[in-house]
């Protein structure tokens, strides 16, 4: 399935079949349809921990996400970079979001919407692929390294956070 994104091809049944060498039928045997053949995807390419069950589990867990990303940087870059990767991506967004806001629930229960999703999301983004891929191409570093610097901006977010109390985002650090 990847080499079929790598080369720039849809992402779908008969294109992987033939990538395969095995029938179209064995392709829908496995993956029923286009969205279970995208989840199919992400879970090859994912370390095995999944959405993150609370803040402790997100913070616990990255050393492992950012190795597995790590392991498979050239299927993770190609997956990040070609729109059936965004395609794959998106298709977990409802789940994602849901576990985030779920991680970052008591942290950022003091700020009204949309502060609170913007906050929530600024520190998702800094347990994703995008920062792994990021500090991994522009700064050179390591899956320990990004773990190191992603767990401490997540950290200032969250001490930023409980100092703030309602204040609005825009007012700047509080």
């Amino acid at each position: 399935m990847l080499a079929v994104m790598a080369n720039s091809e849809h992402l779908n049944h008969d294109n992987v079949a033939a990538r395969a060498g095995v029938s179209r039928r064995t392709v829908y045997r496995r993956f029923p349809d286009q969205s279970a053949l995208r989840t199919g995807l992400w879970k090859l390419l994912s370390p095995g921990r999944g959405m993150p069950r609370s803040l402790e589990d997100l913070l616990e867990g990255m050393a492992e996400i950012f190795a597995g990303f790590d392991a498979r940087g050239d299927e993770m870059t190609v997956a990040m970079a070609s729109p059936e990767g965004r395609a794959m991506r998106n298709l977990l967004t409802p789940e994602r979001v849901a576990a985030f806001r779920a991680a970052f629930a008591d942290s950022a229960a003091g700020l009204p919407e949309p502060d609170r999703t913007w906050a929530i999301a600024a520190m998702q983004l800094m347990a994703s692929g995008f920062a792994w891929r990021e500090m991994r191409d522009q700064w050179g570093m390591d899956a320990t390294a990004i773990t190191t610097a992603s767990r401490w901006a997540i950290k200032a977010m969250l001490a930023d956070l409980k100092r703030r109390g309602n204040k609005p985002l825009a007012d700047g650090a509080a």
